[in-house]
């Protein structure tokens, strides 16, 4: 697998040198400063390739994350064309600088979502974590929604209202930051009132309607992907559950299926998260992997730690809950199966996901969840993975 690593542009406190020193090559980035609906230019993408490969490192630009899907085509709101007609014209900028892997989600409003970014572990090291309580506290007694209570355990909304009562407006302002963590090129960040609004729109829209939305713009972008030799692969929900009264449709191995029959076509296809598909207790992830191998081609690996009551936080990337040296291998297995019939996209990039805070990263301004340190442990890490299960496959073969 191509060793990638995630990069926020010039602004990011994790250098580019930083991520060569990991021991990565490629480089997974946006143009983060361009307004969501608006055409990537080819000077703006033509000065990103420049920046990443300018310090002689090896590095190139591997991989789009993300293609920024615009709010009014996931709630299917007034005339799209002009917004499909961009994101076209994007593809083909990008495709013609030699890019050709474009990630995307189709979550609405909110990207991945935590409430705890500093989850203290043994030795002070710090992790991101989803608190059901919290979440519960603040979308049925900050955000107050109707119906938020609806659908949990005593135990979880007694706990919930506990938090709420004993919070400082310190910590109600700290929860809400959390949330909108999760939206790191985004220009969006809400407030309360701003957020009940932008729920406002999603009135009336349930799981049904939302694949109808997805339905229309893969039709609508799908075929000019296939025709500049593209991959576009949609990114699982995280949490893998509704969120704040939205629905969620890339939560599980029906959803996949679901969505890659839409438009049968390889440049469907499907970034495979384990930590957003493993934080669902339903999913098999290595399963999902084999599943749907053929249409896997970006691949984020993290793991997570599932509590019985809903809550998870990141775990380590060899621990957690989903085997990640089985899941390494179906991914193997695949890049093999490619490469014996020729086919393109053989490589599979991929990156360590988010990482735990530790040593010096600990206070460090860097993106949540994207500190060096840890991520960099996680990439020598998934390095041994792949170099074990090499090097036993070349001795038995």
């Amino acid at each position: 697998m191509l060793q990638s690593w995630r990069w926020f542009g010039p602004g990011d406190a994790v250098s580019l040198a930083a991520a060569r020193q990991a021991g990565a090559t490629g480089i997974v980035t946006s143009l983060h400063h361009i307004p969501y609906g608006e055409v990537w230019k080819p000077e703006d993408i033509a000065k990103r390739q420049a920046e990443i490969a300018a310090p002689g490192f090896g590095l190139h630009w591997a991989v789009v994350e993300s293609l920024p899907v615009h709010e009014r085509i996931r709630i299917g709101e007034g005339p799209l064309e002009p917004l499909f007609a961009a994101y076209r014209d994007s593809l083909r900028n990008l495709a013609a600088a030699g890019i050709r892997t474009i990630c995307y989600n189709f979550m609405p409003v909110l990207d991945w979502t935590r409430t705890q970014m500093d989850a203290e572990l043994p030795g002070g090291a710090r992790a991101l974590r989803f608190n059901l309580h919290e979440y519960v506290a603040f979308d049925w007694l900050m955000l107050q929604r109707p119906g938020a209570d609806e659908g949990y355990s005593h135990d979880i909304l007694t706990r919930a209202k506990a938090w709420h009562d004993g919070a400082s407006e310190g910590d109600k302002a700290r929860l809400l930051a959390n949330i909108m963590a999760g939206l790191p090129g985004a220009y969006d960040r809400y407030d309360i009132p701003g957020l009940r609004l932008m729920l406002d729109r999603y009135r009336g829209i349930g799981h049904r309607d939302l694949q109808g939305n997805l339905r229309r713009f893969l039709e609508a972008v799908v075929p000019a992907a296939e025709d500049l030799g593209m991959r576009l692969c949609i990114h699982p929900d995280d949490p893998p559950r509704p969120v704040f009264g939205l629905p969620r449709i890339v939560s599980c191995a029906q959803d996949v299926a679901d969505i890659l029959a839409m438009v049968d076509s390889p440049a469907n296809g499907l970034t495979l998260c384990s930590g957003s598909l493993g934080a669902n207790p339903a999913n098999d992830v290595p399963a999902i992997a084999r599943r749907f191998a053929g249409r896997i081609w970006f691949a984020h690996l993290r793991n997570v730690a599932k509590d019985p009551d809903g809550s998870f936080m990141e775990a380590e990337h060899l621990g957690g809950d989903t085997d990640m040296v089985e899941l390494v291998a179906a991914l193997l297995d695949e890049e093999a199966r490619r490469r014996a019939a020729g086919e393109d996209f053989a490589e599979i990039p991929m990156r360590p996901d988010h990482g735990h805070e530790i040593l010096d990263d600990i206070g460090r301004a860097s993106h949540p969840g994207y500190p060096f340190i840890g991520r960099l442990r996680g990439l020598a890490e998934l390095r041994g993975v792949m170099a074990a299960l090499s090097h036993t496959r070349g001795r038995t073969a």
